[in-house]
């Protein structure tokens, strides 16, 4: 029989919004949120017995120990604090961390928090106001500052592939050929998904927004909703300047009946699994899958011995449309499975790293309104980082059956070559699109024929020459150029 002091249960939840004219800073926010998470467990009290507080990475504002500061003003003292590095992955692998501490006796009563104020930094620099001015806390911490290996490695950055509006297009027009789409077949699917996503988010209390869009609205370039990075439209994008903040209490079984917390709000960790691919984009085999999502769904489901015909909840990351239709695909569900409960980062709301945290807070409410099981997905970086986790409304027979050490892939690609002249198939390309609504930067991967892969980006003569190639496949997929590569910027002859 499982030692129930070594089975871990979610018994308090709580997430809100914030209102960029009230000027508070994140942690005033987390702060709400834990209040409501304590309050959620009907105990309040339980705050004097934290022993570990875990924060996801706040990147709006700079704290050096947000855990330790907020503890203090909870009136707990925990033994174990932490602050997870930048990555939307970090709210499922830090709650499977939390599992496995208290599976391993070192925790019994946990908190894990997260929030962004982003919306009201970008209102006050908008404003022309010094955020040092803003008079939230310097313990030591200050305004957010910036690392340029965030950027990618130095090969993405002499190629152009700097942010994700860049990168994530390249995975689904690659994604979308490798399905056999034509132009048309995936924009069509993200625009039914996301529409469903709306409907969503405009039922949640803390959605940033509350309307609901259609497919053809979301679907349809023009003003309010311009092209960003071809094939997303400004609605099919990540919406991150956000005031938000989540948070999670975690205890063990024996803990949590001690405390005399309701039973029937216990949601059980089974665990889950965690994966990255390389950093360098350049450097993964291909562009239309991701290496770690399939090893962290086939560790996760294979480690509690249950298949995805098992899940009633599905919840993806959903940064961009690609991403969600990967983990469809892994799983081996259907086009039409809306994988989400909570809504999405481009109508929910994207608070950077720690969406995720309000996706597992909704989930609970689900498994405890009736639902059985549930998988949980979290990803960062550039479809770098996967950490998928399994709650439940009832125990597994073995307590908690994760993996939380994230498995570091290698790749196979092929070797790269800069400064070519000469001809290549373009394996894939997206179009950047100025605030105007022209063509205004091509970004390219192809291979030569030795083999190689070269990449880089173009001028807005190239831009609107592959933005004009859209055919069989996504723009330009499969075409053979001359490439002329100067540093990373190309010249392109179709």
């Amino acid at each position: 029989m499982t030692d129930t002091s070594r089975i871990p249960v979610i018994v308090g939840i709580g997430d809100l919004k914030g209102d960029p004219a009230d000027v508070r800073e994140p942690l005033d926010l987390i702060h709400d949120a834990a209040v409501l998470a304590l309050d959620d467990t009907g105990h309040r009290a339980l705050a004097s017995q934290l022993d570990a507080v875990h924060a996801v990475k706040t990147v709006s504002w700079s704290y050096e120990n947000l855990p330790e500061l907020l503890a203090a003003r909870l009136g707990a003292a925990p033994a174990t604090t932490s602050t997870s590095p930048i990555g939307g992955h970090w709210p499922a692998a830090l709650l499977d961390r939390i599992g496995a501490d208290i599976a391993a006796g070192r925790s019994s009563v946990a908190l894990l928090v997260g929030g962004e104020c982003s919306a009201t930094t970008a209102a006050l620099r908008k404003a022309g106001t010094d955020l040092d001015s803003a008079g939230w806390t310097h313990a030591p911490g200050g305004p957010p500052g910036f690392n340029p290996s965030d950027l990618g490695s130095p090969q993405m950055q002499r190629t152009g592939l700097m942010v994700p509006t860049r990168v994530y297009p390249l995975f689904e027009n690659s994604f979308s050929a490798s399905e056999g789409h034509d132009a048309a077949e995936s924009p069509a699917w993200s625009a039914r998904m996301y529409a469903e996503f709306s409907k969503l988010a405009a039922a949640h209390p803390a959605s940033w927004t509350s309307t609901v869009h259609t497919a053809e609205e979301i679907s349809t370039v023009g003003p309010g909703n311009r092209m960003i990075g071809e094939p997303y439209p400004l609605m099919l994008n990540a919406m991150p300047f956000v005031d938000q903040a989540a948070a999670v209490v975690v205890c063990s079984l024996d803990k949590a009946r001690e405390a005399g917390i309701d039973e029937d709000r216990f949601v059980y960790l089974w665990g889950g699994a965690g994966a990255s691919d390389p950093l360098d984009v350049l450097s993964r085999s291909n562009f239309h899958s991701s290496s770690a999502l399939s090893d962290v769904v086939r560790r996760t489901l294979d480690g509690a011995g249950v298949s995805s015909d098992s899940l009633d909840i599905v919840d993806a990351y959903s940064c961009f449309p690609v991403v969600p239709k990967l983990l469809i695909r892994e799983l081996n569900l259907p086009d039409t499975t809306i994988p989400s409960v909570t809504g999405g980062h481009s109508f929910f709301g994207g608070p950077l790293n720690s969406y995720t945290l309000h996706s597992v807070a909704e989930v609970t409410r689900r498994l405890r309104a009736g639902a059985d099981l549930a998988l949980v997905h979290g990803n960062g970086g550039f479809l770098t980082c996967q950490h998928t986790l399994l709650l439940s409304s009832s125990a597994h027979s073995d307590g908690y059956v994760g993996d939380p050490e994230t498995r570091a892939l290698s790749s196979s690609a092929p070797d790269q070559v800069l400064d070519y002249s000469g001809s290549a198939d373009i394996v894939t390309a997206t179009v950047e699109y100025g605030r105007g609504g022209e063509p205004e930067t091509g970004f390219v991967v192809a291979t030569t024929p030795d083999g190689r892969r070269l990449a880089g980006h173009t001028g807005p003569a190239e831009a609107a020459a592959l933005a004009q190639l859209h055919g069989d496949n996504p723009p330009a997929i499969g075409r053979t150029v001359r490439v002329h590569d100067a540093n990373g910027l190309l010249t392109l002859e179709f």
